[in-house]
């Protein structure tokens, strides 16, 4: 329950950040824009470093190296660049909505290519997500083919962004948001200097950080702590609950009708959240010898070391070793169970987790 709360307080934050950045880019490059809100990310997770300075992974780590790099490329260049390029020609309305796609790029990409297991009441879920979101897409008219095929590399690029962020374990998930709004947010910029994109307002400038602040900085790290703990897929079902809030957000702060449709998907939108509650499974697998940092507790079966004095309940993040073991429990596919299940009996379902 604690990562289901982080990935829908995740939501609600990146939820508020399309109308917001609407409104910001009357007056804000698409592409500087994406280089201020990922400069707020960075500026937003500070207070969340430990020891209070950046940390990469260890140089000798290339595997979690190149994913940290794969995230930044997919999730702070390209995907946020496709998203505000195709928010400066179609509604806010439309473009929240169309950010559904995103849990079917990522619910894909996570069964295909990641090792990330999804049983009946999970593709059920994915499609109850999707149909809600064609709900709320009634009626709203077409912001045009170029527009959707910008938010749909966005949310391809997302996804992608996704699974490789829940599988860094070499640093914190706030460490990995530092160097995903550092990194991106220079290049947005700088790239934006070649376009020939002027020199915003103070105001303006303040107020895209802010937004990069809460709606993408501490968005993200909310949500990575939660991919981290329950899956990517499923992390993302439970976040793609912002469009839903977004939808919210604007019709209390600007006053937009409230349709009937919109009370439906809700209600499918909730259901959807619910069936991922119950979509475990269990099988005898095998987990290798590995050591790794990344957010635990002591009473889950997988973390057997002792802090003298530390309840076994609390959460806490530090390098720590695991020995080889051979069990069978109900487990989603979090950071010790990427591994692959053969639903038909036909396969290794013992294969090590990575």
């Amino acid at each position: 329950m604690f990562a289901v709360i982080l990935a829908l307080a995740a939501a609600l934050l990146f939820g508020a950040s399309t109308p917001a950045s609407k409104s910001l880019l009357t007056g804000v490059h698409p592409v500087q824009l994406a280089g201020w809100l990922y400069l707020g990310a960075a500026l937003g997770v500070v207070p969340m470093l430990r020891g209070g300075r950046p940390r990469l992974p260890s140089p000798h780590d290339r595997k979690n190296r190149a994913r940290l790099a794969g995230s930044i490329v997919f999730g702070g260049v390209v995907g946020p660049v496709a998203l505000l390029l195709g928010l400066k020609i179609a509604s806010a309305a439309a473009v929240s909505l169309w950010l559904n796609l995103e849990i079917v790029a990522t619910a894909a990409l996570g069964y295909f290519v990641f090792k990330d297991h999804l049983g009946p009441r999970g593709w059920v879920a994915v499609a109850v997500v999707v149909l809600s979101g064609a709900l709320l897409s009634a009626g709203e008219g077409a912001a045009g083919w170029t527009a959707g095929l910008l938010i749909a590399v966005a949310c391809l690029c997302w996804g992608m962004d996704n699974h490789l962020t829940a599988l860094i374990d070499g640093v914190t998930p706030a460490q990995t948001t530092f160097w995903k709004g550092v990194s991106a947010g220079s290049f947005n910029l700088i790239l934006a200097g070649v376009l020939g994109a002027g020199w915003p307002g103070t105001g303006l400038v303040l107020m895209a950080v802010g937004v990069g602040v809460f709606s993408y900085g501490l968005s993200i790290a909310l949500y990575v702590t939660s991919a981290q703990i329950m899956g990517a897929t499923r992390a993302q079902l439970f976040f793609a609950a912002a469009p839903f809030f977004g939808a919210i957000l604007s019709w209390w702060l600007l006053r937009e009708d409230l349709e009937g449709i919109q009370a439906i998907s809700g209600g499918l939108m909730l259901a959807a959240l619910a069936l991922l509650l119950w979509d475990q499974h269990a099988h005898e697998h095998t987990h290798e010898a590995m050591e790794h940092d990344h957010m635990h507790r002591h009473d889950d079966g997988h973390h057997d070391h002792h802090h003298p004095g530390l309840p076994a309940t609390h959460r806490h993040s530090h390098r720590h070793r695991h020995g080889a073991r051979t069990h069978s429990h109900a487990h989603w596919p979090d950071i010790h169970h990427r591994h692959a299940h053969a639903a038909d009996g036909g396969g290794n379902e013992g294969e090590a987790s990575v």
